[in-house]
């Protein structure tokens, strides 16, 4: 039986299983995981009976388990899964009018060389995308202007350097995973870039055509998880600027416990400090090696005030307030049953929309929208 406390399942939609869920206004837009199930579109005007709009189909070998929408466009991440069935489909972008969200139009495809995007952050104007690109080593972060959605056009990019195999770049890791740009999340004129196991980069984008590095840090040679998102809280907390790191429980580069998520102080940006970390209570009791997607994976890239929803995996949804950075603790929680014929949950993404609804989406089947009384 599911478990909850101060949230309360309002429906469940059936549905393949999915890396990302989005909503604008009523609409909720579904990222599936697996092909050939590419988008999903809702309306959860009444959220208590969700109506599927258009589905988007994707070929076999591609997928697109993110979405991203504002001002009617919505964009897709097409990145190659497993064998390349399908070479012409190519990866890269889908880019849509969703202005009748029941009828998607393609506007155009944005391509990029080798395996694709795979996750990206959108402010309507501009993208913050993680491609991978002709000449380097795994994905790198490059920003789109969409201002006309029908001609995207690259103003930028940053990679480490040894990335840039063509250019000659000497390539240090050897003995270390290859670097692989995972989410860039803009607030400002910063960008914060999750980096997997290469850390975080805190890039000032003044100047869009030439990010500069600010500073870095990589926990990965302790604490053997990939940095996935870093998730920056837009109002001064006890005076200190803060920024939520999650740690994704998956791709251990040992036998570990599970995953959680860091808080650190970034008031000096050249110097993060990490001043907290939480882990679901009885997840980890002692430092004994897991099996992944047992624990934390994201928060959602919508929050309200200090409270910032977590998709946790096998713990489903887990609901933080850091209004105390140094000590940030858990004001709701929903534990979802397993998806039919899995044996755990697998909560994989999470969001909120105007209304205060979350919508918690299992990567196996299934998306719960859910409502809270701790807003």
């Amino acid at each position: 039986m599911a478990r909850a406390s101060n949230c309360s399942l309002v429906s469940h939609i059936d549905c393949p299983g999915g890396g990302q869920v989005w909503v604008e206004g009523t609409t909720l837009f579904v990222g599936h995981m697996r092909q050939p199930s590419g988008t999903s579109i809702y309306d959860v005007e009444d959220p208590r009976r969700p109506r599927l709009l258009a589905q988007i189909e994707l070929p076999r070998g591609w997928h697109s388990h993110k979405v991203r929408v504002a001002n009617d466009v919505m964009i897709v991440n097409h990145e190659r899964l497993g064998p390349d069935e399908t070479p012409d489909f190519g990866g890269g972008l889908g880019i849509y009018d969703v202005s009748n969200p029941a009828r998607p139009r393609e506007i155009a495809k944005w391509r990029t060389a080798g395996k694709g995007v795979h996750r990206y952050d959108f402010d309507g104007r501009y993208a913050y995308i993680s491609p991978t690109a002709e000449g380097f080593v795994g994905n790198i972060m490059m920003i789109l202007d969409l201002q006309d959605p029908a001609r995207p056009e690259e103003v930028g990019r940053w990679w480490i350097p040894g990335q840039w195999k063509a250019g000659g770049e000497p390539y240090p890791w050897d003995d270390w995973t290859p670097p692989r740009c995972h989410h860039p999340l803009r607030q400002g004129d910063r960008l914060y870039v999750s980096y997997w196991h290469h850390g975080f980069f805190i890039l000032d984008i003044r100047d869009m055509s030439k990010p500069k590095p600010i500073s870095a840090v990589n926990t990965s040679p302790v604490y053997p998880h990939p940095t996935h998102t870093c998730l920056v809280v837009p109002t001064p907390l006890k005076g200190r600027k803060i920024m939520v790191v999650a740690d994704e429980d998956v791709a251990k580069l040992w036998p570990a416990a599970p995953a959680f998520t860091w808080i650190y102080d970034i008031t000096d940006e050249r110097y993060p400090v990490s001043v907290a970390t939480w882990q679901v209570e009885g997840l980890d009791l002692d430092g004994a090696p897991q099996p992944p997607m047992m624990g934390c994976h994201q928060p959602s890239e919508r929050f309200n005030g200090t409270i910032i929803p977590f998709a946790w995996f096998a713990k489903g949804l887990r609901i933080l307030d850091v209004k105390d950075p140094y000590a940030p603790r858990e004001v709701g929680f929903f534990e979802p049953d397993a998806p039919e014929g899995f044996q755990l949950a697998s909560s994989n993404d999470v969001t909120i929309d105007r209304r205060g609804l979350i919508y918690l989406i299992d990567r196996q089947r299934g998306v719960d929208i859910l409502e809270t009384s701790v807003w």
